[in-house]
């Protein structure tokens, strides 16, 4: 018996199915059972015992306390969601200008994208863990007091007063002072965001370049009909990334680890996981609705 031949577009679903099977294995054998359990968690009152454990099933209890009754988580999850909607769109920015900047030809290129990526491989593992530590703060505060703790704040005063007489919105112009305050996180977080922008930069093809140059089209001109447009879909992919990766190391993912290890309260630790997956597909799924119309695909 013979396979009648495959459409194109029959052989690239098959190559989507193919490139996520190893993902799909992996949640079906090793994050299915503990989903599940987790969400029997957040349903029961778990307790340790020298035997192991036991479960009494109390509802959405664990729920209602994590909302109405606990000092800090919906404080905390607020926090994390401003700081989201504020460093999502600063990040992706910055990822791309410098990606542009980094795909132009130059002498030390090379060095200047494993610099830009530095911070990715320092943000990893066990530098990770002493940056968040007791040393890691206390060498910061002694630097402060031994350069002037107050130096970056006049710094910051002195750039709002500046933009402000110049007319700026006071909305805007408090953005633009916080995103100088958060620069060291923007760009610790920027480094695979700028892989994918100049993988996707690289990807497209000179010729088109050549024909608007010769159609007389200026360099901002060829940015925004040319490059723009055809980085677009990783635009959408940048910003999923940046909004996973905020949401991993925020301080609403230490409290639900702190709930569980420090407090051994377990349930309630699940039911603000569970809240908290749940936020993070709202926000998810609200971003990709939004900016995946404006998405260019060549085909």
């Amino acid at each position: 018996m013979r396979f009648r031949k495959l459409s194109l577009e029959q052989k690239n679903r098959y190559y989507g199915i193919y490139f996520i099977l190893p993902w799909l294995i992996g949640f079906l054998f090793l994050f299915l059972v503990p989903l599940i359990a987790s969400f029997r968690y957040s349903l029961s009152n778990l307790q340790v015992t020298n035997e192991g454990f036991t479960l009494n099933h109390i509802g959405w209890s664990n729920y209602r306390e994590a909302l109405l009754s606990h000092e800090s988580y919906l404080r905390t999850l607020t926090g994390s969601l401003l700081n989201i909607g504020v460093n999502t769109p600063l990040i992706v920015i910055f990822s791309l200008f410098f990606a542009v900047l980094l795909n132009q030809k130059f002498r030390g290129r090379i060095l200047a994208r494993a610099i830009f990526f530095l911070p990715v491989i320092l943000a990893s593992g066990i530098i990770a863990s002493i940056e968040s530590g007791d040393l890691m703060q206390s060498v910061v505060s002694n630097a402060s007091e031994t350069t002037g703790g107050g130096l970056a704040i006049m710094d910051n005063l002195e750039l709002t007063v500046m933009l402000v007489e110049s007319g700026m919105s006071v909305t805007f112009v408090e953005y633009l002072t916080g995103a100088v305050s958060r620069i060291y996180e923007i760009i610790s977080q920027s480094g695979v965001q700028i892989l994918i922008f100049l993988a996707g930069l690289q990807s497209i093809s000179p010729s088109l370049y050549e024909a608007a140059k010769i159609e007389g089209s200026t360099g901002y001109e060829a940015f925004w009909k040319i490059t723009f447009p055809m980085i677009s879909p990783l635009i959408l992919t940048n910003l999923v990334y940046t909004i996973i990766d905020s949401f991993i190391r925020d301080e609403t993912s230490r409290m639900i680890v702190d709930t569980a290890f420090q407090s051994f309260d377990f349930g309630l630790s699940a039911a603000m996981a569970w809240m908290y997956f749940a936020v993070i597909a709202i926000v998810l799924w609200v971003t990709t609705a939004i900016v995946s119309r404006k998405v260019f695909y060549q085909d």
